[in-house]
């Protein structure tokens, strides 16, 4: 943190992205001057301009703010997701500043505080911003980098002076989460991704297993029961374990189920505690919570905090995100970008529409993945879906691969059901194929959709209505 203190001034390279923007916040609350470049504007650029904070989507040196352009008193953070011919980052590298990569500087931030990282493939960001919340809500208190909107507090960080605890979602992707220093960390899932990184589930394990062995020592390690950990984690951490059920350290029992929604005890190596309610629907969040409810306790949370707090917790954008629940039509949006995610997603929905044909739309995120994974994303949705609809991939920061189409997913699903089209083709198919409950997913800029969907949701409702 020392390092920060020598800069007042902090430019950020993909401002925009969800982990950049909350350090933009982050610096912004502590009294440095505040600016960085994004691609293209967003709902996050706007709001950092509400904010105080300087933006431009102009990718040239002389978009830089003159006041950002002392090397002795400005620090830069870029993603890695800005490619290393950018024309800010090359200046910025070649002319004597200070430029760290986003994990860095999240991990110099974490070395002095007692940080709660929660890694994980898939769920990271909902038990994340969860636990941030409880302990937003009780005595401990919260400063908190979250991969989400937190739909509570409008926000992907939190910060309180007072409060020694800081919540970090710790990202798997090009080993980021290497640079973290936790003291307690939790994996929630190590499925095969990331493979133009990793290039094997194994050797991602092995980056689960290195980021398991960055906890200070006397630290805890919280995981998901039955995850397979390589057996060379320092054995001076304590381990625990957790599940919506079965012999783990921390579990549900006695859940309910009441339209959706869930009730459930807690059991823990303390003892059973009674009564929480989720705020949110769907099973998988009863894991989540779990997750999240465990890790406030080893941070002090009490109890009665605790079962007053989880219900009135409202989830994340674009997590599971239910626009419209109506007898004529549910439409839901959701970030899940994996077949694994996918298929807890689909399952959710099938839970709490019993009976009703589910239409899915699916904008692959990047080529790698879709090339590593086409087969297992054909079958998830093919299991899934009555109605496939594949818009173009997402290439976020890659350059395309050759024969790698969403037409490579769509090769593998049998029959009619599945159709390829571009985004401006999407409304009029609606009209055509009425939909009784519809799907947008994936992680690349298929939320900008939204608003039109609700739209035409809204206005096929009341049509159906006068019907």
């Amino acid at each position: 943190m020392r390092l920060f203190e020598t800069y007042h001034s902090v430019y950020f390279i993909g401002i925009g992205g969800i982990g950049m923007s909350a350090l933009a916040r982050f610096f912004n609350t502590t009294g440095h001057s505040v600016a960085g470049y994004d691609r293209v504007e967003s709902r996050i650029t706007r709001a950092l301009t509400s904010e105080g904070i300087k933006v431009t989507l102009d990718e040239r040196v002389e978009a830089i703010p003159d006041e950002f352009k002392n090397p002795t008193g400005t620090l830069v953070v870029y993603t890695p997701a800005v490619p290393e011919y950018h024309p800010q980052l090359q200046w910025f590298q070649n002319d004597g500043f200070e430029v760290l990569k986003r994990s860095k500087v999240l991990g110099m931030i974490t070395e002095d505080m007692y940080s709660v990282c929660v890694a994980g493939t898939h769920g990271k960001t909902t038990i994340s911003t969860l636990t941030a919340f409880l302990l937003y809500h009780s005595h401990v208190g919260v400063n908190a980098f979250l991969g989400g909107i937190a739909k509570n507090f409008d926000t992907n960080f939190l910060g309180n002076i007072e409060s020694p605890v800081v919540v970090v979602e710790a990202d798997e992707f090009d080993r980021s989460f290497w640079q973290l220093s936790p003291s307690i960390g939790l994996i929630s899932s190590m499925d095969a991704d990331h493979l133009d990184v990793y290039g094997t589930a194994a050797e991602m394990r092995k980056g689960f297993a290195g980021f398991a062995n960055r906890i200070k020592p006397g630290g805890k390690l919280l995981v998901k029961s039955g995850l397979p950990l390589p057996k060379d984690i320092d054995t001076g951490v304590k381990m625990f374990s957790y599940s919506i059920a079965g012999e783990s350290d921390f579990a549900a029992v006695n859940v309910q189920e009441y339209n959706g929604f869930y009730c459930f005890d807690l059991r823990t190596p303390d003892g059973l505690f009674k009564g929480f309610k989720m705020g949110i629907p769907g099973m998988v969040n009863v894991e989540n919570a779990v997750a999240a409810l465990s890790l406030a306790m080893m941070c002090g949370a009490r109890y009665e905090e605790l079962v007053k707090a989880l219900p009135q917790f409202k989830g994340i954008a674009r997590r599971f995100e239910v626009f419209i629940n109506d007898d004529r039509l549910v439409y839901i949006d959701d970030y899940a970008h994996h077949p694994q995610e996918i298929r807890a997603t689909l399952n959710s929905v099938h839970s709490l529409w019993k009976g009703r044909k589910v239409t899915g739309v699916f904008q692959p995120h990047l080529y790698s993945r879709t090339r590593d994974f086409a087969g297992e994303f054909a079958k998830a949705l093919d299991e899934g879906l009555d109605h496939i609809v594949l818009l173009p991939i997402y290439p976020a920061r890659e350059e395309p691969i050759p024969d790698i189409s969403s037409e490579t997913i769509a090769h593998f699903i049998k029959g009619d059901k599945c159709r390829v089209m571009q985004k401006e083709e999407l409304i009029p198919f609606l009209n055509h194929l009425q939909p009784e409950v519809l799907i947008t997913m994936g992680a690349g800029d298929i939320d900008r959709l939204v608003p039109d969907i609700c739209e035409w949701g809204h206005n096929y409702c009341k049509t159906k209505q006068r019907l």
